[in-house]
């Protein structure tokens, strides 16, 4: 017969009477409206739409990489044998996985030019944190243990200073000339210093001024003359693969950013993955694990300064290790070769498009840029115009605004990467030149100095139909700028956040403390 409503039972209860909670839970309106699946669906879709992505136009973020996600890389992440496999189930259980990571151990390691490769490290930033644990650890091993000097130039990556403090570094800054490149008197003056101590350089290739550094060999090899070990940042490794390599210039070890290089979806902040790749002295001290062994008996060192594990799982996010699996693996060495010419060749398109309307800030051998370039906007500020309403202006031509400020105030750092089309960076670049205009007319007072298109970027679809309109340019001029924008427009879900408000008045969202008093006894 059908099945009963009522228990064959006494009633079991999930949890002890004491941790069950009694007050009110997800009491929130979105909590409480949606109760059918179409329901749910249309909210998703509608948050969905809120975000502007890869889908919509090209999200140029400097030293971010944001590349083709393509779909038949992502597939497999859907499918049951690689997504509901448990970190610690028995090693005849998954054979499958154990091919995976060593086909990616073995590609890693030749196309950064290392002896092994550990997958272990969750994000770049840990895997910055993991490679620095194994120069520590071999310093250690040779009776050095008292190296603890890491020599970091001022243009890096805010991550680097980061870690090489948690693993018990002393940070000395190295300074970079005018052309954005490691000062090398400075650095063989610091090194010749620090002799007796100097443990470590963390160097960017190519820097994190979007070129490449010309002597970065010499600089890898006056850290060696002086007993150091050179960890290479892998951030912007999209503009090597194929061409060079860390082991090629002489680094020791680096990591790898598979969610940017090697085609891992940025989302959501994570999942990172920052597997590390290093050279032969360096390979007894990779991550370890208590439970899974993750290398061969051979390669792992019995010293006391053998490291442990940095992440919980032995091959970290493994299950998303897979769509770099089929990156690798469609592409072949003369695909990866040439979308690092093609990344290279769009970063030099723009910049050389832009240049005449905003000054690259700095350049190669050549007059070339790297992967990436930096554009000034710094002589604007004389006019009442910053590089924030250029990037807010931005919104309203359907574009995410590239890296601000970072690593030069008052800038913007492009990188297009290899998946764009020469249509798509010359609406990029229109948009921008577009931008000069409108900063222009402000300059020459034919805008107003506060009431104008930048400065009230971006306009939202209620701004622009509202019946009163503040403003003395038009609607369409603040909503629909180009021609592009016309044909499929991407609106802005909020209007311009006024920052230093936000930063100097803070809501706390927390309990006041009359929540922890005790109620008073009977």
């Amino acid at each position: 017969g059908p099945p009963s409503d009522e228990a064959d039972g006494p009633a079991v209860r999930p949890y002890p009477a004491p941790l069950e909670r009694t007050s009110p839970y997800l009491t929130a309106t979105v909590f409480n409206r949606y109760h059918t699946e179409h329901e749910m669906l249309r909210y998703i879709r509608r948050l969905e739409a809120k975000d502007l992505s890869l889908c919509h136009s090209m999200i140029s973020l400097g030293s971010c990489t944001m590349k083709l996600n393509a779909t038949s890389e992502m597939f497999p992440v859907t499918w049951p044998e690689f997504g509901r496999l448990h970190p610690f189930a028995p090693v005849d259980q998954t054979k499958g996985y154990a091919k995976l990571f060593k086909d990616l151990e073995k590609w890693l390691a030749e196309i950064t030019g290392f002896a092994a490769v550990s997958l272990q490290p969750n994000a770049g930033s840990q895997g910055e944190y993991a490679g620095l644990l194994c120069i520590r650890a071999y310093h250690e091993s040779r009776g050095e243990g008292h190296r603890n000097i890491c020599l970091i130039p001022t243009s890096a990556h805010g991550t680097n200073p980061a870690s090489a403090a948690m693993g018990g570094f002393k940070v000395v800054p190295v300074a970079c000339d005018a052309s954005g490149n490691i000062d090398v008197a400075d650095l063989k003056a610091k090194a010749a210093e620090h002799a007796a101590n100097l443990a470590a350089l963390m160097v960017t290739y190519p820097s994190t001024h979007g070129v490449f550094e010309a002597a970065i060999r010499d600089i890898c090899k006056v850290i060696h003359a002086h007993g150091g070990q050179v960890y290479m940042d892998g951030a912007n490794m999209n503009a090597q693969v194929g061409l060079t390599s860390p082991g090629f210039i002489g680094a020791d070890v680096c990591h790898l950013n598979l969610h940017k290089t090697f085609c891992i979806p940025h989302g959501g902040g994570g999942p990172g993955v920052g597997p590390i790749g290093v050279a032969k002295q360096l390979v007894p001290f990779l991550p370890g694990h208590a439970v899974v062994p993750t290398r061969p008996a051979s390669q792992i060192s019995d010293l006391k300064s053998q490291m442990g594990a940095v992440s919980a799982a032995p091959y970290g996010s493994a299950s998303i290790l897979v769509i770099t699996w089929m990156y690798i693996r469609m592409m072949g060495a003369d695909g990866l070769k040439r979308a690092t010419q093609f990344a290279i060749l769009n970063a030099n398109y723009v910049a050389r498009r832009l240049e005449n309307f905003f000054p690259v800030l700095y350049k190669g051998a050549g007059g070339l840029v790297a992967h990436e370039c930096i554009l000034e906007f710094r002589p604007w500020k004389k006019h009442g115009l910053e590089v924030e309403d250029v990037a807010k202006r931005l919104m309203d031509y359907g574009y995410h605004a590239p890296t601000m400020s970072f690593p030069v105030p008052g800038t913007l750092m492009v990188e297009p990467t290899e998946s764009e089309t020469k249509t798509e960076l010359d609406r990029f670049c229109d948009a921008l030149i577009a931008i000069h205009g409108e900063m222009a007319a402000v300059a020459g007072s034919a805008s107003d100095k506060l009431n104008n298109p930048l400065k009230h970027a971006p306009h939202t679809a209620a701004a622009v139909t509202a019946t009163e309109w503040p403003h003395p340019y038009s609607r369409e001029t603040a909503a629909f700028p180009d021609r592009w924008t016309r044909a499929s427009k991407f609106w802005p879900a909020t209007g311009r956040v006024d920052n230093v408000y936000g930063d100097r008045n803070l809501v706390c969202s927390c309990v006041g403390m009359e929540a922890f008093a005790e109620a008073p006894k009977a």
